[in-house]
């Protein structure tokens, strides 16, 4: 289970805001902060794991709320600036302060979910993290690994591309029916780009179980 503060200075954005999240499997809002101020002290009590972050607060900047946060310590929460501000210089100082990503105001619910599942993987990731091989690495900081450029024959780069992509931007894991509807790939096509992704190591893949019938294969982006 994600824990996430929200902090922004609208009650009504705040509101909105909490209840994208509290319609997200794995996700509880602990709180909302209206100052940045109150931001650092419920930090402080709460220990969140996802701060989303204004940076327009009354007291102070959320930058400066952003840097306060930033420790270095292994528990420090992931921060997801949520922001109508999307001038240059404030976005750098996300990135220099940070921020695990930025969202510029309006959006829908479906790009904060994106987001906070791609956050969560991380720090899934950070948290079973042994001696890190540079794939990991890669995967930490953000780095998104290219697919492989030799391919099994039949398997052409610009598709493997369009299905890695695919893969990349889903909240959660896809099916390959799935993967195939958001593609405009036959099931079949589909199905092999994403078994040879999980041969090559960069996508996984697990079995959900129904009813009747053989288990479902479901992909997801290492």
């Amino acid at each position: 289970m994600m824990r996430v503060l929200v902090v922004d200075d609208d009650f009504m954005v705040a509101r909105v805001h909490s209840g994208y999240v509290s319609r997200i499997d794995g996700c509880e809002v602990v709180g909302v902060a209206h100052t940045g101020a109150a931001a650092l002290a419920a930090v402080r009590e709460l220990r969140p794991d996802l701060v989303l972050l204004d940076v327009y607060l009354p007291d102070m900047s959320g930058l400066d709320v952003l840097r306060a946060l930033r420790s270095g310590a292994p528990d420090d929460p992931s921060v997801l600036m949520i922001t109508a501000a999307d001038d240059a210089p404030t976005v750098a100082g996300a990135l220099h302060g940070g921020a695990a990503h930025y969202l510029v105001k309006p959006f829908d619910s479906q790009a904060l979910a994106g987001h906070i599942a791609r956050i969560g993987a991380v720090r899934a990731t950070l948290a079973t993290l042994g001696n890190a091989g540079q794939a990991e690495i890669d995967a930490v900081f953000g780095g998104r690994a290219a697919p492989a450029t030799r391919l099994p024959k039949g398997l052409t780069p610009e598709t493997a591309e369009l299905v890695a992509r695919a893969l990349r931007e889903s909240a959660g894991d896809l099916s390959a029916s799935e993967c195939a509807e958001l593609t405009e790939l036959s099931r079949v096509s589909a199905r092999r780009y994403l078994e040879h992704f999980v041969a090559s190591g960069t996508a996984t893949v697990r079995l959900r179980y129904g009813g009747t019938g053989r288990p479902e294969r479901r992909y997801r982006a290492r």
